[in-house]
């Protein structure tokens, strides 16, 4: 089939990767326009953009889909089908009415549950034993669309949501294929989703990373894992933000009357106590520092062993 791929984060790539290497036809991608990225805040292409580049394949970048340049292109290459990964946009109908099969869009949860722009991370927040990736055609309701396939994935009890949207990506990409194909062979039909099972995940800000201590240790535990590696867990220590990586939570407990907050340091082990057990920091960032262990933070406070009042 004549394809042309919407996508614009690195997580996208992999799925742009797989159908190019696949028999189909990729005669153009769309991706958001180019955006300021990184801590210089440089002007730059989104990786999909950047792999359609170096390949010689068309790009289109509309800052809003509805523009009429953007739909006249899309009448002209008249592709058959449009897989979507991640693109960011909201597709009028309009363009969703030009390929005869449709917008056939890979999403990382099984539907109906996580419908939004943050699956993987809601799915780890929540406590969630599995997950997975859907394809299914666009329609205007956010992520309500019949559905083609799906693919499960288990959640490990140490996954960040980068470590698992890894994964899903992975096998995604391979469900997004085998729907493609089926869709070119007449032999795949879209099923309805059931209307019951509905949950919503909407993006992630810098706000809901911040680390509230009175909360149980498991409950922190997978809020640091879900804010891992965006939109970034973090808490505020001497009154400055420190940004956090993935704790532990002792087999043995850790040690006993420790505040939600409060900080022992002991033989180059770091606890902080929440609003059960005490949970093991791992990495941190301090402001204006580098990323590293959190033992070799605690060599700049006073007294290798040491409880005190820490995180606010």
């Amino acid at each position: 089939m004549r394809l042309i791929f919407a996508g614009t984060p690195e997580v996208a790539v992999t799925a742009l990767r797989a159908v190019l290497d696949s028999r189909h036809c990729v005669e153009a991608v769309v991706t958001r326009p180019d955006a300021p990225s990184g801590r210089g805040r440089r002007v730059e292409r989104s990786p999909v953009a950047e792999l359609a580049g170096s390949l010689g394949i068309e790009v289109l970048a509309p800052a809003r889909p509805r523009e009429p340049w953007f739909l006249d292109r899309l009448r002209e290459i008249a592709p058959d089908c449009c897989p979507v990964t991640a693109y960011g946009g909201l597709l009028p109908q309009t363009a969703l009415d030009i390929p005869p099969h449709g917008w056939v869009n890979l999403h990382f949860s099984v539907l109906p549950a996580w419908r939004g722009a943050a699956p993987v991370q809601h799915a780890i927040l929540h406590g969630d034993d599995i997950t997975g990736a859907t394809t299914f055609r666009l329609v205007a309701e956010l992520d309500a669309g019949p559905v083609f396939g799906v693919v499960t994935e288990p959640i490990r009890s140490a996954d960040t949501s980068g470590d698992l949207l890894g994964r899903l990506a992975a096998s995604g990409a391979q469900l997004l294929i085998a729907t493609l194909d089926g869709i070119e062979e007449g032999t795949l039909r879209a099923v309805p989703q059931p209307s019951d099972g509905v949950s919503l995940a909407p993006k992630l800000t810098a706000a809901d990373g911040l680390v509230d201590w009175k909360l149980p240790a498991h409950l922190i535990d997978r809020q640091i894992r879900a804010c891992t590696p965006e939109p970034g867990a973090w808490t505020e220590f001497g009154g400055e933000r420190m940004k956090l990586w993935p704790v532990t939570l002792p087999a043995d407990g850790g040690p006993s009357a420790l505040g939600p907050g409060d900080l022992h340091i002991e033989r180059g082990t770091v606890f902080a106590g929440t609003g059960s057990r005490p949970v093991r920091l791992g990495d941190v960032q301090p402001p204006g520092k580098r990323r590293m262990p959190a033992a070799d933070w605690a060599r700049g406070l006073r007294g290798e062993q040491a409880t005190r009042p820490g995180f606010g």
